[in-house]
């Protein structure tokens, strides 16, 4: 069975990076999609960025511009590179693979944007 795990959360203040990491128990290649997600306090999960299997990117209007999702095929780990970050940003963050009819999510990281 698959396993994906978010590391790189933390506490940082509003304006700075944040670069997180989700690690593949297989190849991400068997992924049809893979995606970022965030959960925050009192709301919906909300979609972040979405990558193909073959690299076509989608991004929330919400991060575009700021946020850029990479992968490491021979690593097996997903990407989410954060930047100019802000108090809204704060939540936990979940990447989410796309095996078929079947969603895998990791557990999430949490990330803390303070002013």
């Amino acid at each position: 069975q698959v396993q994906l795990v978010e590391s790189g959360g933390g506490l940082v203040q509003a304006g700075g990076s944040l670069r997180l990491s989700c690690a593949s128990s297989r190849s991400i290649f068997n992924f049809k999609s893979m995606g970022w997600y965030r959960q925050a306090p009192g709301k919906e999960r909300e979609r972040l960025v979405t990558m193909t299997a073959g690299g076509t990117l989608d991004y929330a209007d919400s991060v575009k511009g700021r946020f850029t999702m990479s992968r490491d095929n021979r690593k097996n780990i997903a990407y989410l590179q954060m930047n100019d970050l802000k108090i809204e940003d704060t939540g936990v963050y979940l990447c989410a693979g796309g095996l078929g009819s079947v969603a895998v999510w990791g557990q999430g990281t949490l990330v803390t944007v303070s002013s």
